[in-house]
């Protein structure tokens, strides 16, 4: 009996963490629509990026409310105790996703249906997406093969989004003295911002998944820090 519950419990975490890189697919799913809106200021597809978040809410709290079940009936130790914890980070991450792109999507309506173009901004903030997507993709092939090397790369290509970030901001301080024109570029800051911090949460999944691997979690940007050998807290 106690080995055909351990075996169920086996299959309940395994099914758990194949839910979470699910939602973490599904926030890729809704980035990229998100960014078809921007890219041609469809207001209608924003609207419904900002209707469908409920999917992602939805995908957040079944896999919250299936951790939360899972400790009420089970006592994880050791390595799945760190899957657990892990995966409740992840999750989370996987639902700001969604608000982030929502927060983007918002901003369309305030331009109107036919707002000032800028090409090169515009191709920097499709740049930025392509990247977030790409680091999305990574964080989730890091977890799920438990791949501490893809996991501490993701800052490497998060340095990459930094770049294009500031790239952004100085053309659109530089975009000229047209109010209204001025005003979509500090919208499309925005924009760039909120892909900023998308970016900023792969690299916090990256940081659990060598959590999950080594029980240690640090984060990784210490690696160049002159105290880089700080044994970190272990779990």
């Amino acid at each position: 009996m106690a080995t055909e519950t351990r075996h169920t419990y086996r299959e309940e975490l395994a099914e758990l963490e194949n839910q979470t890189l699910g939602g973490l697919q599904l926030a890729s799913d809704q980035l990229q629509r998100t960014l078809e809106a921007v890219e041609h200021q469809d207001i209608e597809l924003a609207a419904w990026v900002i209707a469908d978040d409920d999917r992602i809410d939805g995908r957040y709290l079944e896999v919250h409310q299936g951790i939360l079940s899972l400790l009420a009936r089970q006592a994880p130790v050791a390595t799945d105790l760190r899957l657990v914890a892990a995966l409740l980070h992840v999750i989370r991450h996987v639902e700001r996703m969604g608000d982030q792109c929502v927060n983007i999507a918002k901003l369309l309506p305030l331009e109107g249906h036919e707002p000032p173009r800028h090409e090169e901004l515009l191709q920097k903030i499709a740049d930025m997406g392509a990247q977030v997507t790409a680091q999305i993709k990574h964080a989730r092939l890091a977890f799920a093969h438990r791949d501490v090397e893809l996991a501490e790369d993701l800052v490497r290509q998060d340095d990459v989004l930094d770049d294009l970030n500031r790239e952004v901001f100085k053309i659109a301080l530089e975009i000229g003295d047209d109010p209204e024109v001025r005003e979509w570029a500090m919208h499309m800051v925005l924009v760039a911002r909120a892909l900023e911090r998308m970016g900023d949460m792969t690299v916090d999944i990256g940081e659990h998944t060598a959590f999950v691997v080594t029980g240690l979690f640090r984060e990784f940007q210490d690696a160049s820090h002159p105290n880089a050998d700080f044994p970190g807290r272990q779990m």
